[in-house]
Formats: structure tokens, sequence, C-alpha cells
């Protein structure tokens, strides 16, 4: 998953360039005097007066916009018609800082237009809107129509219908029933005053001044306080994005499992990083749950510690030295051996062809020690310059650290940026032909993308083969609210052919030798229900042991609402089969506002 940080532009500043769909063939004049903002939203998702003049059109000032580029105002209708499916709500974009209050009431002529947050190109709904506006205020201090209460009781169980086949799966053009499915319900509001009520925080305030609540504080909870995303026919409905028209000091800083008590009212938006959006003028008051980060267990003498951890684009010039380490010492127990992801090069994003990334990984074991851990050992093959993806000049790559205290590392030369690692047979054991090595580096399923790490370790006289993972990106997928549905998950293919090579390198050690020991690990940006799981499965070569946590239990990420897999530990049959694995996602950063990484940390504990 792309990070939080560096991916996204701030939601706030979205670009406003207004692009509009073709309007649609009226059979009726395109204007009359009787049109009201009900007629401008009509009953799909785009507007049948789209790229239409319209006049004088009457409603109430619900929230005025005057921060970005995106300036303007919702207004309503306070008579509204009897279709559900109308939106008495719309935006109006006025390129500058409105003239407006809240509670005038205006006349407006403009151009009705469809802008796609993003562009086109991402797949997101259109937002209905009103441009090149003139506005006539004609009275002000008049009550705002009575907010819409968003609920559980409101919002349909079913997520969306499916896309219209004719017309490359998009809803666009489908009869919204807000009655059956979330996305319709929401898309019913677009524009109107809208109210939730003592909601429940599923993702933490982030560095962009918005949180996400559930109005369903039962559904798929985890035990924190989250809602669990287990499946792509089991959406979470009842998640809502909360945004504020107020001073950016004034939001409230939580983390996951605190409430919004009270009311939080406001306009329903919809945006480009995450869909339908309340963008509150009343905000509730956030009540603390008290989450605390979590600790796991030390290992005993008898277990091997194997942890994974993305430390988000770690570089020598970063302040979270220090914290990585404590929550390594603490938060982990000082794993035997730990998979670090998004090490970045020694001068982090300067492109300047280096490569070489050991003052960024010793400032990292320097920092472990100075926590009371131990002196770790490392172990990794620097990348061809640019060429594994990741912020452009960091040089992303994954890690070895070990305990030689515990565990030993079998260096075996050969191994390098280009080179691929293979499998031999030596006294009837498996051994990599290079240790470090890279799996496959020149397979086009790992363009632009982190080569896995092979390397073998001993501990108490056992071999274990650990393969360091960071897959492609979800970057380029349409997201949940997309008008497409089911939305396109375009960056799996890519993700595929990596997982087919990892469990074809993994098959040909358990071909060597039936039972080695065998971890893959890492970032996999992908769940643990999805085919790319499935595929480094494979036939039993692999098995993803988040699998033994309870479903509630089962996120190491916490994207839109959803608490979700994307760091896996997958192990061979001989680990699986020996009763004796232990596995803890360890929640120290997803759910947290002061995050040091978007992903959490990864332990499996078993005795080889």
């Amino acid at each position: 998953m792309p990070s939080k940080r560096t991916a996204r532009i701030g939601a706030l500043t979205v670009a406003a360039v207004c692009s509009t769909v073709s309007a649609v063939v009226l059979t009726t004049p395109a204007q009359a005097d009787t049109v009201h903002i009900h007629d401008i939203q009509g009953t799909t998702r785009t507007s049948p007066l789209a790229g239409t003049k319209v006049t004088d059109v009457p409603g109430i000032v619900t929230g005025v916009r005057t921060y970005g580029s995106s300036k303007g105002f919702w207004y309503q209708d306070p008579t509204p018609d009897a279709d559900p499916a109308t939106s008495e709500g719309v935006f109006v974009f006025t390129s500058s800082a409105p003239k407006v209050a809240v509670g005038d009431s205006v006349t407006v002529t403009g151009t009705v237009s469809e802008y796609v947050p993003g562009g086109v190109s991402t797949g997101n709904q259109a937002v209905t809107e009103v441009t090149k506006p003139t506005v006539t205020v004609v009275s002000s201090g008049n009550p705002v129509p009575a907010a819409t209460v968003v609920d559980a009781r409101s919002v349909p169980d079913d997520y969306a219908p499916a896309g219209d086949t004719a017309a490359g799966g998009t809803v666009n053009a489908l009869t919204l029933e807000p009655a059956k499915y979330a996305l319709d319900y929401y898309e019913s509001l677009e524009g109107m005053n809208v109210q939730v009520a003592d909601t429940r925080v599923v993702t933490a305030t982030d560095p962009y001044t918005e949180l996400w609540v559930t109005v369903k504080p039962h559904e798929n909870a985890t035990r924190r306080g989250g809602t669990v995303y287990g499946s792509y026919t089991s959406q979470n409905t009842g998640r809502i994005q909360i945004q504020s028209l107020g001073a950016t000091a004034d939001f409230p800083t939580a983390n996951v499992g605190d409430k919004l008590t009270g009311v939080t009212a406001g306009p329903l938006d919809y945006n480009q990083f995450g869909g339908y959006t309340l963008v509150a003028n009343q905000l509730g008051t956030l009540q603390k749950g008290g989450l605390e980060r979590e600790t796991t267990r030390k290992q005993s003498r008898g277990e091997l510690a194997v942890a994974t951890y993305n430390v988000e684009n770690l570089d020598p010039a970063d302040a979270t030295f220090a914290a990585h380490a404590s929550a390594i010492v603490n938060n982990l127990n000082s794993p035997d051996i730990v998979s670090l992801e998004e090490i970045q090069d020694n001068n982090g994003p300067t492109d300047d062809g280096t490569v070489a990334a050991d003052q960024t990984v010793n400032k990292l074991i320097d920092a472990i020690v100075a926590a009371g851990g131990p002196k770790y050992d490392w172990r990794s093959i620097d990348p061809v310059n640019d060429q594994d993806g990741g912020e452009p000049g960091g040089n992303i790559r994954q890690v070895f650290l070990f305990n030689p205290e515990r565990v030993s590392f079998t260096d075996r030369a050969g191994g390098d940026s280009t080179t691929a690692v293979g499998v031999t047979k030596v006294h009837g054991k498996a051994q990599l032909t290079a240790s470090p090595g890279r799996i496959d580096p020149a397979n086009t399923a790992w363009k632009s993308s982190r080569k896995p790490l092979a390397g073998e370790f001993v501990f108490r006289g056992h071999t274990v083969f650990v393969i360091a993972n960071h897959l492609n990106s979800k970057g380029g997928d349409q997201g949940l609210t997309s008008q497409y549905q089911p939305p396109t998950r375009s960056s799996e293919v890519q993700r595929h052919t990596q997982a087919t090579a990892v469990n074809a390198f993994v098959g040909e050690v358990l071909k060597t030798q039936k039972n080695a020991d065998v971890i893959a690990l890492g970032d996999m940006n992908d769940f643990e229900f999805s085919e790319t799981a499935q595929i480094l499965e494979g036939d039993g070569e692999l098995w993803s042991a988040i699998k033994s946590l309870p479903k509630s239990q089962r996120y190491t990420y916490d994207y839109q609402g959803n608490a979700q897999v994307l760091d896996q530990i997958l192990v061979s049959p001989s680990i699986r089969r020996g009763c004796d694995l232990e596995y803890d996602s360890v929640h120290i950063n997803s759910e947290f506002s002061d995050q040091i990484s978007d992903h959490d940390p990864q332990v499996l504990r078993f005795r080889p």
C-alpha cells in the first residue's frame, strides 16, 4: 500500500478543475423556471442537466469551504420532493472564497458539471456541481435544513449494485436504490446536510486532518475498536470519513476506539481519498478510549522468534530511529530475526546514484542497543539504482536483522542485485547457492518492484530458510467507492506473477528437502483471503500463519476505516505441522494517530 505520507496529496487541496460528462439528451426543455436542486441531482449518479445552464435555483447555504483549491459552498432546498433517490443538496464551485454564509437564502445561476476527484482514470464517482456561478443572496439568518440522520438503521447492509456490464461495469446510469445499497444511500444524500451521533473512530486522525468513524458499531468489530475487512463480498457499510470546515487546530486527535460523542453534522461530500465524507461544521466531542500499544511475549529459550516490520521509508535523516528501536526491543521483545521493509539508502530520497544503506541500518542497530536490545547483525543486497520502486531516489530494500547470540547466518558468496539465487542438495539437505541472494531478479514480475531476499539461518542446529518480501503496492487500484462495481484491482496482476515466483522458489526448496523449514514473510500488500495469498500458499507449500488468529484479530494495517491484512508470515508444512506455532500481530502503529509507520509488525514463534 502506498505510504499515507508520500503517495497522496492533502485531501483538502484536491484540484478543482471541473471535468464534465456528456449531457443527457432531454425530452423536455433543459431549462425551466421551476428547476430545483433535486432536478439537478436526478435519480442517478450523474445529473440529467450536466452541461446545461440553470437559472435562479433556490436554496439555503449549509456549509462554506474557504480553504484549498476547491473553494465553494453547499446549499440545500428546504422544500424537498417525495423521491428518496434525489438529493436536495449540491456543491457550488466558486474557485475563490465564496461571499455567502451558512443560513443565507440564495439563488444560483450557473452550469451543471460533473467533477471526478482525481480524474476520470481513477474510476472515482463524479460529484455533481454548479460551476461558473452567479449567486444572489435573498436573505440571511435563515434556519438551515435539518440534518438527515445517518445511522445503523438508515444505512443498508448491501454495499453496492453490480455495474452495468454493457457500460463497462459502471453504476453511473443506474437508478439509485437508497433503501437497498449503502453506496446508493450515500449518493442520494450527496451535498445534503447530514449528521452522525455517538460514533466510534475506526481509523485514527491522519496528517491530513481527517478520520473515519462507523455508524454500525457491531459491524465486524475488533476487540480494540476497529472494523475488520474480511472479504471482497462483505464490505463494511457503516464507515464514513470525517473532515471539518473549522480550524485545523480544533480537529480531534483520535485513535481507533475513541468516540465522537454527541452530534457531528455538515454537508456530505465525495473526495478522491475515501469517497463519501461528512465535512463537519459541527464536531462531536472526543471521548478517549484509552487504547494502548501492544507488547508480544518474549520467546522462550527453545523458540525461534521471527518478525516482519515495514519501517516506512526509513533513512538516516528521519527522527524515528529511537521509536522504532523501542518498538523492536520493548513491544516485539527483540525477535531473533527481523525482516525489515522500506529501508532506504544512505541519503534517502536524494536521487544521486547512492544505493548503499549501511548508515541507515547501523543507525537503527545502534538505537536498538541504546534501547536495551541486542547488538543485531544484518544482511542485505543493495538494489540497482532506481529499479526497485518506492519513493524516487530512496532505493528501498528488505534487510535481515538477526541476533548473533541466538541465531547464526550462513554466508555463502555469490549473491548480488542481478544474480538469481538457486537451490542445491548437499548431503541430502537443501542449500542456497548464495546466502543472502535475490530470487529471480531478472524476472519481469519484479519490474520497478522489490526483489525477494533469501537467506539461510541456523538456530540450535536447525537450518531455517527465510525469504523477505515486499510485493507490488496497491497503487492504481480503483477505490471501494468507485463508479465501477466491483472495482478493478489492476495492481494484482503484477503481485500474482510475483507470488508465483516466490511459491516456485519455495517449491524448489521443498522438492530438494521435503521437511525443510521455510518462512516467506514481509509486506505482501494483499489480504490473507486474496488470490495473491492463495498463489503464495500454492498446493500447500506455504500457509499464511495470520489465519491461526480469530478473524477479528486479523489485521496489520488500517485504511479508510478498514482494518486489514497486508503484512504476512507464511510457513512451510514442517513448521505448521509442529503444532507449537504462535502468531501475533502486534498493534503499535496502524490504530494510532502518532504512528511511526503505517504498518503493524508481525511476530511468529515456533520450535524448529
